[in-house]
């Protein structure tokens, strides 16, 4: 494994570069950032279970990724999430000692944040095997 870091810490790091892909986000952080710029993006590994076998080691690991944006309407982050989800669609293969065995979404929710803020919430799940 990549300097002792878990399967959840590696999988979010490789969420956010994938994420970093999408243009028109303004920036992407592992935890609500004291301060920064609309739209932006969240990365947070969750969950982490036993998903091991006999022979080896694995994890089932829940991640959820937040957009954050404003306006009066949440067209521009409904396209945000559709492009999001795709750039997250590549999320896969060998990363830092572990193996993405799948990377499945889960759900997504678009909801009000207040002031004219929104956030839509998407939550994925990956199964992965140590290498």
């Amino acid at each position: 494994m990549s300097e002792g870091k878990g399967a959840g810490e590696m999988l979010a790091e490789a969420a956010a570069a994938a994420l970093a892909e999408v243009p028109e986000l303004n920036g992407c952080y592992p935890g609500p950032p004291l301060q920064a710029a609309l739209p932006y993006a969240t990365v947070e590994a969750g969950l982490e279970t036993d998903w091991g076998h006999k022979s080896g080691a694995g994890r089932e690991v829940r991640l959820t990724v937040t957009l954050r944006d404003a306006g009066q309407r949440p067209e521009r982050l409904r396209r945000l999430a559709a492009r999001a989800e795709a750039a997250l669609g590549e999320v896969g293969g060998a990363i830092g000692g572990w193996r993405i065995v799948t990377f499945a979404y889960l759900r997504g929710r678009l909801l009000p944040d207040g002031n004219g803020r929104w956030a839509s919430v998407l939550d994925y799940r990956a199964r992965m095997l140590s290498e």
